[in-house]
């Protein structure tokens, strides 16, 4: 047994030094950062693989807003894989794979697989893929029978505006703006159907500059998996589907499990990008990076509803666990994550100028309208759900997910919990709770005269203040209006 003597230090036990800044603007700075040797993103901030902060819709919100989103493994491989699919094909430049359905088939069959893409349109094909017309939510909405074939109401291809297969950007803009439709098949030479483009993606395009995309203009996503061996089978289904990182999800990540993994993924998937975690310690970072990830999680027991730290005695506050971590990180070429204890945007600050690259949130954006979490009324206000992944109720649902059966109640006593089920004020749109937190970002950058996250991480100071100081960084002396 030893004892560290050395002290360890979370956010609220430092400040940031104000330096000399020569800049003029908060907006001048950059927050761009990288994850992975692949993936930049506008803003530092992931969303947490939580089943009650990101699915579908949050990992869509959090790539469009210049950041990332990663889809939880609570579910079956399969809904994993829909999940991502979701986020792929909800904009691109050019739809590679549309919807199709067989001239040949029933309205119904159309109708089931368009509410189950979440998409307004399906191409319709003949049997050798050639273009046959297109059946959109328009031809369907005032149809009194939807009873009959695709082709009884579909736009045949004769009355089709199409593209060609290696079209411009800048063509197809004038192409639908020209024709004034909505909907741009792309065909080859033989007619047959290789993409589709839409004016609404294009729009996208100009709205959100920032998003953070593939080279094929697809939003951005990442998948959890676990340490079974059947995580090796949804790994490759969530790549499949178009997952651009795959993060492994297991509380002790400096572990013979957590190591194992992420050498079977790399074996299996050799061209695939792994962050692993969790850790706390530079062997930690080391051995993770040396097994193939080429990102590391850094946290334990700081999240806000983890309570690892009570129930096992294990942890390292977060900040000393960042600046120990990213001392390693450069050392192996690795980027770190700072996953959990963020409460504010100065700590998302702090984060970044202790080593980390970016900083992964979950009850900060549990309560946003995106989130899947249940939502509740409380004596007239809203909120929603949101649970630690190692509560009791998320590894009974982890267990049924497994077994594809209810638990018996009776194995609940089973279960040792390190988390806890909360629920958190209904905060809005997540893009309206991130413009908040990079604003404070920015500010921040500007208070140590940087002018993007690396200068952060070179110039930032830090001072140790006493529980005196942090009383004196809150609002004092006054009534706070409600």
């Amino acid at each position: 047994m030893k004892i560290r003597e050395s002290l360890a230090l979370t956010f609220d036990d430092v400040l940031m030094v104000p330096q000399y800044s020569g800049i003029c603007s908060r907006n001048a700075v950059s927050t761009t950062t990288r994850i992975t040797p692949t993936i930049e993103c506008a803003i530092p901030i992931l969303s947490a693989n939580m089943d009650t902060v990101t699915e579908a819709s949050m990992a869509v919100m959090m790539a469009r807003t210049g950041g990332l989103g990663i889809i939880h493994r609570f579910l079956s491989p399969e809904r994993q894989a829909a999940e991502i699919s979701r986020v792929k094909r909800s904009e691109s430049y050019v739809v590679s794979e549309p919807l199709t359905v067989s001239v040949e088939a029933d309205l119904s069959t159309a109708l089931d697989r368009m509410k189950e893409a979440h998409v307004s349109s399906v191409i319709v094909v003949h049997g050798d893929g050639r273009l046959a017309g297109i059946l959109t939510n328009r031809d369907l909405s005032l149809a009194p029978d939807k009873a009959g074939k695709v082709s009884d109401l579909m736009t045949p291809a004769d009355k089709l505006v199409v593209g060609e297969e290696d079209i411009t950007l800048a063509e197809a803009r004038k192409r639908l703006h020209q024709h004034r439709v909505e909907k741009l098949p792309l065909v080859n030479k033989g007619q047959k159907v290789v993409g589709l483009i839409t004016a609404q993606d294009i729009l996208k395009l100009q709205k959100d500059p920032q998003a953070t995309k593939d080279d094929r203009g697809r939003l951005r996503v990442g998948a959890a998996v676990g340490v079974r061996a059947s995580d090796i089978e949804r790994a490759g289904a969530c790549l499949e589907a178009g997952a651009d990182v795959l993060v492994l999800d297991i509380a002790h990540g400096h572990s013979k499990l957590g190591i194992d993994t992420v050498k079977a993924l790399k074996k299996s998937f050799p061209d695939a990008e792994i962050m692993a975690g969790n850790v706390a310690t530079p062997e930690g970072v080391r051995d993770l990076a040396k097994a193939g990830a080429v990102s590391v999680k850094v946290g334990v027991g700081s999240g806000s509803i983890c309570t690892t730290r009570i129930v096992t005695g294990a942890g390292f506050p977060q900040l000393s666990a960042v600046l120990a971590c990213s001392e390693a990180a450069r050392e192996c070429g690795v980027t770190i994550i700072s996953d959990g204890g963020i409460r504010t945007s100065g700590d998302i600050t702090k984060a970044l100028a202790a080593g980390s690259h970016a900083v992964m949130l979950g009850s900060l954006l549990a309560g946003t309208t995106e989130s899947p979490g249940a939502a509740v009324v409380r004596d007239g206000r809203r909120y929603k759900v949101v649970r630690g992944m190692a509560s009791l109720s998320a590894n009974v649902g982890r267990m049924e997910v497994d077994s594809g059966a209810e638990v018996d109640p009776q194995d609940w006593e089973r279960v040792v919990p390190e988390g806890v089920e909360a629920v958190v004020p209904y905060r809005g749109p997540v893009r309206d709770i991130l413009h908040l937190l990079v604003g404070g970002l920015r500010s921040g950058l500007t208070y140590s005269g940087a002018s993007n996250l690396e200068e952060l991480r070179e110039r930032a100071e830090f001072v140790r203040i006493t529980g005196a100081g942090i009383a004196e960084s809150r609002h004092h002396d006054v009534d706070k209006l409600k």
